[in-house]
């Protein structure tokens, strides 16, 4: 990992703006930033549907300049760009499900707001560095596996639609008006303060949820092959692409350590956990329609540019997250 001084230098004294601060990455990161000297503001709209929680900020809350408020605010974005050296630009609607059930609010935010953020940053800011986070879900099906940056762009849901549009503005931005941003294709983030009271955000959320509580957790399908980032090499990677000019007009994958079944991935929470069980069932039709079966990341692209690369196991992972849920489930149910 690159070290805590090498990010100190790029991040101490500077103005960091992040969107969707309240969330799980970006709560996350904004523990390192505060950790490596920077002045972190934190917009959150805090719906309910979306994630964010005071919670994810509980001993940080003096060191960062909370604003509650909505990225489709055009009003209020101007005040908030101003004196930034850094956008981390991770507010979303994340719901596949929530997308297809009502596409308009999906719209709204992943696609029409990130607009609008690049206009404010163009008329008000065209100085500061962008990261945006965007979704392995805009490839779809996968024609080959690993999935590297090459591969072609199917969304099969609206939400991978609108933020391929987002990643899209953000591309565009950096190279017509010089808004210098990074595009990260997030894949199967988990770790501590993710969403764990439903499937908004990661169905994996909802599996240690349940095996806490002593429920068995359903496994739909079991056979399709996945990796998944730790929130902490995510985070990494975010700091990297923000600080190393080699990333400005980029586009990268992030990934895992390996892949595994989510019928294994089920076998090693409960392991980890001491407790608990599964049952495998057949996908429920209206999420069958929109599954993109076995998907992988290739992310050498980003070791080679950035010099990154995941350095958490599956197992590493679960047992880091749920050693946090065990003190903290209360407090996000």
């Amino acid at each position: 990992m690159k070290s805590g001084q090498l990010f100190a230098k790029s991040f101490k004294g500077k103005r960091a703006l992040i969107t969707g601060g309240l969330g799980f990455i970006g709560s996350n990161l904004a523990r390192t930033l505060v950790k490596l000297g920077a002045k972190v503001t934190i917009l959150d709209s805090l719906i309910p549907e979306y994630g964010g929680s005071r919670r994810n900020i509980r001993g940080i809350e003096r060191h960062v300049n909370l604003n509650l408020s909505d990225v489709r605010d055009r009003h209020s974005l101007p005040e908030f760009l101003r004196g930034q050296h850094f956008l981390f630009n991770l507010a979303g609607q994340t719901s596949h499900m929530d997308s297809m059930s009502d596409p308009e609010t999906d719209l709204e935010i992943n696609c029409r707001a990130q607009l609008t953020l690049l206009e404010a940053c163009r008329k008000h800011n065209a100085n500061l560095r962008i990261v945006f986070a965007s979704t392995r879900q805009i490839y779809g099906r996968p024609d080959y596996l690993p999935v590297d940056e090459k591969h072609p762009l199917r969304p099969v849901d609206v939400n991978g639609i609108n933020k391929l549009a987002g990643e899209e503005y953000h591309i565009l931005y950096s190279q017509v008006h010089g808004i210098r941003s990074t595009v990260l294709r997030l894949t199967n983030t988990i770790g501590p303060r993710m969403r764990v009271k439903d499937a908004r955000q990661t169905f994996v959320g909802v599996w240690i949820k349940d095996i806490l509580q002593g429920k068995p957790i359903e496994v739909w399908g079991g056979d399709q092959r996945r990796d998944f980032t730790y929130v902490d090499d995510a985070v990494e990677a975010l700091l990297l692409a923000a600080s190393n000019p080699a990333a400005v007009g980029g586009v990268f994958n992030l990934g895992g350590v390996g892949e595994i079944t989510l019928r294994e991935l089920a076998e090693a929470l409960v392991e980890v956990a001491g407790q608990g069980s599964f049952q495998v069932r057949a996908f429920p039709a209206e999420r069958k329609k929109i599954d993109i079966g076995d998907f992988y990341s290739d992310c050498r692209l980003i070791g080679k540019v950035l010099g990154w690369k995941p350095r958490t196991t599956i197992k590493q992972a679960l047992i880091k997250t749920v050693a946090y849920y065990r003190k903290e489930l209360p407090h996000y149910l």
